[in-house]
């Protein structure tokens, strides 16, 4: 098994590769013949250098149209598994990842690892409110605690806020059919604050990248054994995640990545790049 501090920069970048392919440590483990705790150090180094560089360079934003969600995973174990005397320990049971997308740029201009609760929504969208300069729209899921938290926020007189109310019909009643998707019914928009152009109450781009994010982390993956055991760790891939999303991936539809159309970067990153920030 390969050590950390011998790794060379092209395996440490083909590693972040993998991580980002949504491939778990223990396969590559299996396929660059690294150690899991190897590979582990790996991820908490460069994750932590990703949290930082992001927490530093991703502001002054001219954002124009955000949406904001939540999607659901767990750490250690489900929710309904964790025993009485943990019961409310942050980092095992139900976590929830808050972002916040750039419908223009698909950026991801804020995110956040929490549970569900107004203090949450109050800590992120504060945090989102100091990245984004100017007149910004927001359009959020109808999740009740959005309202306070935007309201009482420095955004203050900058923000047009609405929220996109969906109803779904009864779930699947049948067993082969457990994990069917429930039935769309019907959505509402509903405005909140300001003036919010109809046009664009829409959360289809952040419910777009929910399912990337479910594609590209094992640990999102739903129905397997490659969940977070640590909140950190869980919190570490994240942070690689989004620094590759944002810097180091071209967009499909904007020919450059989110971070450069965003105007906060003037290249695309390569891994090796981005496992340098940890050195």
């Amino acid at each position: 098994m390969l050590a950390m501090n011998k790794l060379p920069l092209k395996t440490r970048a083909q590693i972040l590769g993998m991580m980002v392919e949504g491939c778990s440590i223990r396969s590559i483990s299996r396929m660059t013949g690294a150690s899991k705790n190897t590979i582990a150090k790996l991820l908490q180094d460069v994750g932590t250098a990703c949290s930082k560089y992001q927490d530093e360079n991703v502001r002054h934003l001219k954002c124009k149209r955000l949406q904001l969600d939540e999607i659901w995973s767990f750490v250690g174990m489900k929710q309904a598994n964790v025993p009485a005397e943990l019961k409310g320990t942050p980092g095992i049971g139900d976590t929830w990842t808050w972002t916040a997308i750039d419908a223009d740029t698909k950026l991801i201009a804020s995110y956040m690892v929490a549970d569900r609760s107004p203090t949450a929504a109050n800590t992120f969208i504060h945090d989102l409110s100091k990245r984004v300069d100017g007149q910004v729209q927001i359009t959020t899921d109808g999740l009740a605690v959005y309202v306070d938290a935007i309201a009482g926020s420095s955004f203050g007189p900058r923000v047009d806020y609405a929220m996109l109310i969906k109803t779904y019909g009864q779930g699947p009643t049948t067993p082969e059919r457990k994990y069917s998707p429930v039935e769309f019914v019907c959505a509402h928009k509903k405005e909140i604050l300001g003036n919010p152009d109809k046009r664009h109450i829409s959360t289809s781009f952040v419910e777009r990248q929910n399912l990337t994010m479910r594609m590209s982390m094992r640990r999102f993956t739903r129905l397997t054994n490659g969940f977070s055991k640590k909140v950190e760790n869980h919190i570490h891939a994240l942070s690689i995640y989004f620094m590759h999303y944002n810097f180091g991936r071209i967009h499909q539809t904007l020919r450059v990545t989110p971070a450069m159309e965003a105007g906060i970067s003037d290249r695309i990153w390569s891994l090796e790049e981005i496992a340098e920030l940890a050195d």
